[in-house]
């Protein structure tokens, strides 16, 4: 958000070179470049620049309004550019932070839409009892480990999976003195051993050292599953259906297998089992359920303050 009046000031921006067509986006897919902004609430409805900077959840400081909710000085999250000013045209999905004596990098995350999401696939759609068997794929995603950590802190048996035993990489994250852009192609990697040793996870395993997926959920869930929260889809979706409890429940976060499988996706063959075993199905997108962020907050706010939930400072 900008100042009234027509001051040029120099603004970094993450701008994506091209289109990617196969594969995830890479470092060397963008481009950090500077150009000039006017500080000024005035949206030009002319043409735009071919190259416009990406945009994704972050951290900001209003330096001036337009919006009766909102005034010089407050801190917000929600979607911003990935550059040092930007000129937000919709207050949808921006929040006011409230809350400052957490670190305001916990609102890229378990704060933010990351712990949006884990609350309302987990707590609204499934609704979980203590005691009750979870599966979490691509657990050490920015959602997955949210999930097991809710999952423990409710009493229930949890198990993820993800994609090595060790991953090196860090999140990505630009950082200035006013902004935070979390960079969502790099979502918080952790290792295997993390699930179980840093997040309490029960158990965790690699899915790609596991030749029959069927099996191994069978392994670590003899009596089947309760509940699943699904980041992947694919071979993973079937061989969870066939291992789901009587009146399970599935949540549909993100089926990441499948996001560049467009001409040819994996098919499910295991459906039959939605019936046979009663299973509930609930695709969502957190920006439906924004409007239980202060019931989030009521929730996870005195478990961060008390050390009970392990957060991940992105």
């Amino acid at each position: 958000m900008a100042l009234r009046g027509d001051e040029e000031v120099a603004n970094k921006q993450v701008i994506l070179k091209d289109y990617v067509l196969s594969g995830f986006p890479k470092n060397s897919d963008m481009n950090v470049i500077t150009s000039s902004i006017k500080l000024k609430l005035k949206l030009s409805c002319g043409c735009s620049k071919k190259m416009q900077p990406l945009n994704g959840y972050g951290v900001a400081r209003v330096l001036d309004f337009g919006h009766p909710d909102f005034k010089k000085g407050d801190l917000v999250w929600g979607i911003t550019g990935w550059e040092e000013y930007s000129l937000i045209t919709s207050t949808r999905g921006l929040f006011k932070i409230e809350h400052t004596d957490v670190p305001l990098s916990y609102y890229t995350g378990i704060l933010g839409m990351p712990g949006m999401a884990a609350y309302c696939g987990f707590y609204e759609l499934c609704s979980p009892k203590k005691g009750e068997h979870v599966f979490v794929s691509a657990a050490s995603g920015a959602m997955g480990h949210l999930v097991g950590q809710f999952a423990k802190l409710l009493g229930c048996y949890v198990v993820g999976s993800a994609g090595s035993q060790e991953k090196a990489s860090q999140p990505i994250m630009s950082v200035n003195h006013s902004v935070w852009c979390l960079l969502l192609i790099s979502l918080i990697n952790l290792k295997v051993d993390l699930l179980k040793n840093k997040f309490g996870f029960d158990e965790a395993f690699n899915y790609k050292e596991e030749p029959d997926l069927v099996a191994t959920l069978k392994r670590y869930f003899p009596e089947g599953i309760d509940i699943y929260f699904e980041n992947v889809g694919g071979k993973m979706l079937d061989a969870v259906l066939l291992n789901m409890r009587l009146h399970g429940r599935i949540a549909v976060c993100g089926m990441i297998s499948q996001y560049n499988k467009f001409d040819n996706p994996d098919g499910i063959h295991n459906l039959i089992n939605i019936i046979l075993k009663h299973v509930r199905i609930d695709g969502f997108l957190v920006v439906d359920y924004y409007h239980l962020y202060p019931k989030y907050l009521e929730m996870i706010l005195p478990k961060i303050r008390e050390g009970k939930s392990c957060t991940w400072r992105t």
